[in-house]
């Protein structure tokens, strides 16, 4: 079964990685990167979101069978990094100790397997809505907070110059409120909670430029979890230039709790303790400073189901789980004014 992709810019042929010619072609992009040769045998697909499609490859490597993740960009559409960006970005956080999965190869257009890349395979469960309830993860769980709070400390204290070599985007806050809003206004829709979160936001960004690398989606859906917790970071794809608070505010963003509503961060812990499992990381950050992240964050996902469904509707992506992601418009603006006029959520 190919995967409904739109060729990406710069690639031209795009191979399905099931079938021989593909599997052809994913083992030589393999060998590239361990240095020895490759036989693909099964490659199956995985979920995944609107923006990537995965699968598990599984390889003989010598006498060895090894496993692996492909991924690759599922719409011309989605105006993600690079995947030579993102495994770049990937290497370095890696190297400051954010867990990741090591990545093995970056494919070239003349690979024919489109804008991809593959990494080993991390033991761990990626679907939040299971390591939140099922008791096999109750110890993962009482340990994330510390986990994710250490994680970001790590990828926060490298400066902003370790990053300028690759082409981020990014800016201070009051320049990223700024870019969402000229969105907002070229989706020519009127959503009054959206309103009266771009008027209360505005006073309080920051103006001062971005310090750091942010990862952009860092929350729960996309960790691996294990039954000690964090296992890996996942899906660098949005990462750009900010400030230490955006991360952790998004991570307390309603939509990522899955359910768990009372446990702010992530479905599983307290915005308290983030904050101080995050200075003793030597991290910096405020309980005020979260809270307006919190918000920024909550109206850019906003933005983000205003736009999947803009892009159904539209057309030019006609998508199901688009549409329906869309739906959740009006569970995002009853999020943004309870919020803005209680300050909790």
């Amino acid at each position: 079964m190919a995967d409904d992709i739109s060729v990406p810019e710069g690639f031209g042929k795009m191979l399905d990685p099931m079938e021989p010619e593909g599997r052809a072609a994913l083992g030589r992009l393999i060998e590239r990167g361990v240095g020895e040769a490759v036989t693909v045998g099964a490659v199956v697909p995985l979920s995944g979101g609107a923006s990537s499609a995965t699968y598990r490859v599984e390889a003989e490597i010598g006498c060895a069978l090894r496993h692996f993740i492909f991924q690759r960009t599922a719409s011309a559409e989605h105006h993600s990094l690079p995947r030579a960006v993102q495994a770049a970005v990937q290497k370095r956080a890696g190297a400051l100790g954010v867990p990741v999965a090591p990545v093995i190869a970056v494919a070239e257009p003349e690979d024919c397997l489109g804008d991809a890349a593959v990494t080993a395979l991390v033991a761990g469960e990626a679907l939040a809505q299971k390591w939140l309830r099922l008791p096999e993860y109750e110890a993962a769980r009482a340990a994330l907070t510390g986990q994710c709070a250490a994680a970001l400390a790590k990828l926060h204290a490298a400066p902003a110059s370790h990053w300028s070599d690759l082409p981020l985007t990014g800016g201070s806050g009051a320049d990223l409120l700024a870019a969402m809003f000229e969105s907002y206004r070229r989706l020519d829709v009127d959503v009054p909670a959206f309103d009266l979160a771009f008027a209360w936001l505005k006073p309080r960004m920051p103006t001062g430029p971005a310090t750091c690398l942010a990862h952009g989606d860092f929350r729960s859906g996309n960790f691996l979890v294990d039954g000690q917790g964090l296992a890996a970071v996942l899906d660098w794809e949005l990462t750009h230039l900010s400030v230490p608070a955006e991360d952790l505010g998004w991570l307390c963003v309603q939509a990522w709790r899955f359910g768990q509503w009372q446990m702010p961060v992530g479905g599983f812990g307290t915005r308290e303790a983030l904050v101080e499992a995050y200075r003793a990381a030597g991290g910096r950050v405020a309980l005020d400073d979260l809270r307006v992240w919190e918000v920024f964050g909550n109206l850019k996902w906003g933005m983000s189901c205003l736009q999947l469904a803009d892009d159904h509707v539209s057309g030019r992506v006609p998508s199901v789980e688009r549409a329906a992601i869309g739906r959740r418009v009006s569970e995002v603006a009853a999020d943004l004014t309870y919020l803005v006029a209680f300050g909790d959520l």
